[in-house]
């Protein structure tokens, strides 16, 4: 008796549909800085969804608090920013802002801290003069490493030989200046390494310029703090050596705070 053989089903190869968790989050990140505040039509136009199968995420969403009903329409729930708390980045960002403060007020300028997330920095907190010009950074925002100094900070203390593997080439760009050769980052990555001060003007967006420390524990860079400047002027006197003591200060605090039973929140995934 010949062996028994089993036919694929039709389309059995094809990728498979998106799953409700997966337009879940597809609704979630229609929500963005601009728009706190969206009614069903305008979330189903931005998660790209039919209308009915976002009422019934809306539901499941408002039960679960993800989701609040404000006034016609929805915005994240303040569950979410509970769970986001609750990270090892978020740990590391209460013990940061003190000191970020105090850079706020000693520069006047624009201090931002992030981490690494693959190639793009993930920014933690952001401290801003209500007369700053305005940026294309936020809190949870995501931008290109390669277009921005912190970025370079960050990326400044990765093993360069598996960057130049597996980088995207060409890099993501910003602006005309923004680097997009993977030879040229690197280049770059080495002299930040070696001074622990990284910079970028106008390569993540026109007229804006920043400078950028690691926050460094064990040869790695946990995070980076930066200090944001006009590119027509010149950045607040003495801004390396303010940046390296603050880099520095959080270092120690979250090197004592991982020392009190939190030690397996080291390395990396910080």
């Amino acid at each position: 008796m010949p062996p028994t053989t089993t036919k694929s089903a039709p389309g059995a190869d094809a990728v498979e549909p998106p799953s409700i968790l997966t337009k879940a989050f597809d609704l979630l990140r229609a929500f963005n800085p601009h728009e706190r505040v969206m009614t069903l039509s305008e979330l189903a136009r931005a998660a790209g969804l039919p209308k009915s199968t976002v009422h019934r995420l809306l539901i499941r969403l408002v039960e679960l608090g993800a989701v609040e009903h404000h006034r016609s329409g929805y915005k994240l729930g303040l569950g979410l920013l509970q769970l986001g708390a609750g990270t090892p980045a978020g740990y590391m960002r209460d013990l940061a802002l003190p000191h970020l403060a105090q850079l706020h007020r000693w520069s006047g300028a624009t201090v931002h801290f992030a981490v690494l997330r693959e190639f793009d920095v993930v920014y933690l907190e952001k401290l801003a003069s209500r007369d700053t010009r305005a940026s294309i950074t936020s809190v949870g925002g995501r931008l290109p490493a390669n277009c921005t100094a912190i970025g370079k900070a960050l990326l400044a203390f990765e093993d360069f030989d598996d960057l130049a593997n597996f980088l995207p080439s060409p890099l993501p760009a910003m602006t005309a200046r923004s680097i997009t050769e993977v030879d040229t980052l690197i280049s770059e990555l080495r002299k930040v390494h070696d001074e622990g001060i990284a910079r970028e003007s106008g390569e993540a967006q026109p007229g804006l310029a920043c400078v950028a420390a690691p926050v460094r524990m064990n040869g790695f860079a946990i995070g980076a703090v930066s200090v944001g400047h006009c590119a027509e002027d010149p950045p607040p006197a003495r801004v390396d050596q303010a940046l390296r003591i603050t880099a520095d200060r959080i270092a120690d605090d979250v090197g004592e705070g991982l020392a009190e039973g939190r030690g397996h929140w080291f390395p990396r995934d910080i």
